[in-house]
């Protein structure tokens, strides 16, 4: 009775396990894009979304800068008026005012007519002005930064196109690695189930090889379901639509680094991290927004002048109207002698705003430092776990080998194949795992050092 309701979860698992193969290999063989590293990075560069936004911001910069540019340049307006006089304006004639008023009585007179129109130019011209010329400093210290910026997005994005494509590979290595291992838990049912027809393996064995083939076949659907999702977030960073059939292909292999280059790397890090150049060029900034709110201590100059057309006229026959021409120049000169002590607190704001962006950038040194460190240690540590890797791989597979050999033979137990089977699955796991672990602190030892490669 034990041995049937095993055999009825054996079909139920075999035929999920069927009909998410046949799933599994129809997707795979729809003719997809082949994604390599190279080029996966290529795509992310051209299409990810916060490249294109962090691109967006150059494109800013560069307007930031014409605007910083007009204040230093003439500025020329135009402008025009025409008004309608409900009541004309009047002036007044104080008494006893001859000729004009001989009367002992204040008198007055309408003036103008009923429409009045009015154009003009007006001209100005910085002559000196602290504040304009500082905006521009600032507006090309702002293009600095958003080319910085912009190197950040494309480094990060770098960073974690490599991740989830070494996150693919690893996902391949575990389904195939879990797949190996139900081939032989199903390899080992078939041949207990054939030995127990024949009276030769008790039915706890028979029972024993058909729980362990049920346990098996979840977890290599599970590891299938884990690389459909890591495709997935591949595809997302690549801005890729996700009903898409991609094929990453890749060498999911250790290559160690020459000493020189981690040391190499490390001293250069403080000059090449996208992360660090833009704190620099953020404390420039604000280095520079001290000397725009000290411009409030210093006068501003500015040339001035002014072309005027004025009429008035009741006939509205333009041709024959009298325009009244004006013209002027001149120089204004402005200079706040007091403003309840706003400029000097302002200052103050800026200073205190500018030690805030140093110590942030100090503490981000400092971090860096043991961000590349940790990295190195990483790689250490999981090159030492390859190589003890590799070894224990090639004894599980002689183990496995041989306790199959045992129990045909009748010397071995099932027990000691089964171990031997998922000691093996294990070892393969903990290799495809370490070379992960390996190639993941290489990318963020390369992100660190503002390396892409």
């Amino acid at each position: 009775m034990k041995a049937g309701k095993c055999g009825l979860i054996m079909a139920a698992a075999q035929f999920l396990a069927v009909v998410f193969f046949i799933k599994t290999s129809v997707a795979q063989e729809r003719p997809g894009l082949v994604l390599t590293l190279d080029k996966a990075i290529s795509i992310a560069l051209d299409q990810n979304r916060d490249v294109l936004i962090a691109n967006q911001d150059r494109y800013k910069a560069e307007a930031q800068i014409a605007e910083a540019r007009s204040g230093a340049f003439p500025q020329l307006s135009f402008s025009a008026q025409y008004m309608r006089n409900i009541k004309l304006p009047v002036i007044f004639l104080p008494a006893n005012s001859p000729p004009f008023n001989p009367t002992s009585s204040t008198i007055s007179f309408a003036i103008g007519s009923n429409n009045s129109y009015q154009g003009g130019l007006a001209l100005t011209q910085a002559l000196y002005s602290r504040q304009v010329g500082v905006a521009l400093d600032i507006a090309d210290t702002y293009k600095d930064l958003s080319e910085a910026g912009y190197e950040s997005a494309r480094q990060n994005v770098v960073l974690q196109v490599k991740k989830a494509f070494y996150g693919v590979l690893l996902m391949h290595k575990l389904v195939e690695a879990n797949r190996q291992g139900l081939e032989v838990v199903k390899a080992n049912y078939e041949n207990v189930q054939a030995l127990y027809k024949h009276g030769q393996a008790a039915e706890f064995d028979l029972l024993r090889a058909e729980v362990q083939v049920a346990n098996t076949e979840p977890t290599v659907i599970s590891m299938e379901n884990n690389l459909v999702l890591a495709v997935n977030g591949l595809k997302s960073l690549l801005s890729i639509p996700l009903d898409s059939n991609i094929i990453v292909r890749g060498d999911f292999t250790f290559e160690d680094v020459p000493t020189q280059v981690p040391d190499d790397g490390a001293r250069s890090a403080l000059r090449r991290n996208p992360g660090l150049q833009q704190l620099a060029f953020q404390e420039t900034m604000l280095d520079k927004n001290i000397s725009i709110e000290q411009s409030g201590y210093f006068p501003s100059i500015y040339a001035f002048g002014a072309y005027q057309w004025q009429s008035q006229d009741n006939t509205f026959q333009f041709g024959n109207y009298l325009w009244a021409k004006i013209m002027n120049v001149g120089v204004t000169m402005s200079w706040n002698i007091f403003d309840g002590l706003r400029t000097p607190a302002r200052v103050e704001q800026a200073r205190v705003e500018l030690k805030k962006v140093r110590y942030t950038r100090l503490k981000a040194e400092e971090g860096l430092t043991i961000q590349i460190q940790s990295a190195m240690l990483k790689m250490s540590e999981a090159k030492r776990r390859i190589e003890g890797q590799e070894k224990n791989i090639e004894q599980a597979k002689r183990a496995v080998a041989i306790s199959e050999t045992r129990f045909k033979s009748g010397v071995g137990t099932q027990l000691e194949l089964l171990d031997a089977q998922v000691a093996m699955t294990l070892a393969q796991t903990n290799y495809a795992q370490a070379i992960y672990d390996y190639l993941v602190a290489k990318a963020d030892w390369d992100y660190a050092v503002g390396r892409e490669k």
